[in-house]
């Protein structure tokens, strides 16, 4: 992740800098990626790349940080748009990811990064969907819990993980193969239904939301 030199920069030379990092890194995979080009389009000397993050590999750790900080953010409200269905909410989050014409800057890059490097080996050491902080703060609120056939945090966790886990799997083979986006969707909405079933008591299972 970054260092503390990169977050005092200045609101301006920092903007500059990400700008260049995600026009490089959304350009070529990352073996191609170059701290010339990134130095060079951001206007600052290459020394100063190294005050900043330790390697490319930090940077590249720190964009999939960012994009998916924006998820998390956009994830919750997705479950508020849905009344606490987190079961539809996740397919909502597909559709969207998947919507390029409609998806905002920082997750066009971030989808676009993701495509780029969706067969590579750097991703296999990321764990870009860190189920684990997605309930923090008031996330449980967010949630209809009455539906879950337990309530207490352990469970509920467990339920999101793997959420998360099958929508990752999803998006992650759809960007290599963007053709077969309709087949992923049906394969996610199997799942989700199959987690739902395990998850909810069956009358509210009965009830729940079309994915």
């Amino acid at each position: 992740m970054c260092k503390e030199t990169f977050l005092r920069l200045p609101e301006e030379k920092r903007r500059r800098f990400l700008e260049a990092a995600w026009g490089e890194f959304t350009r070529v995979k990352f073996a191609e990626v170059s701290i010339n080009r990134i130095v060079r389009q951001a206007g600052v000397p290459r020394g100063s790349f190294y005050q900043y993050f330790a390697d490319k590999e930090d940077l590249f750790v720190y964009l999939l940080r960012t994009a998916q900080a924006r998820f998390l953010e956009k994830f919750y409200l997705a479950v508020e748009a849905a009344h606490g269905d987190l079961f539809q909410a996740q397919m909502d989050c597909y559709d969207r990811l998947q919507d390029r014409q409609t998806q905002e800057p920082l997750m066009k890059c971030g989808m676009q990064l993701l495509r780029i490097n969706a067969t590579g080996a750097e991703l296999q050491n990321v764990s870009l969907w860190q189920p684990e902080a997605v309930l923090m703060g008031d996330m449980q609120k967010r949630m209809d819990l009455r539906r879950f056939v337990r309530r207490d945090a352990d469970f509920v966790q467990q339920v999101v993980t793997l959420t998360l886990l099958a929508l990752g799997a999803a998006l992650t083979a759809s960007l290599g193969h963007p053709e077969c986006a309709a087949e992923h969707r049906r394969r996610l909405a199997q799942q989700m239904e199959i987690i739902r079933r395990g998850a909810e008591r069956p009358e509210a299972a009965c009830k729940g939301g079309a994915v």
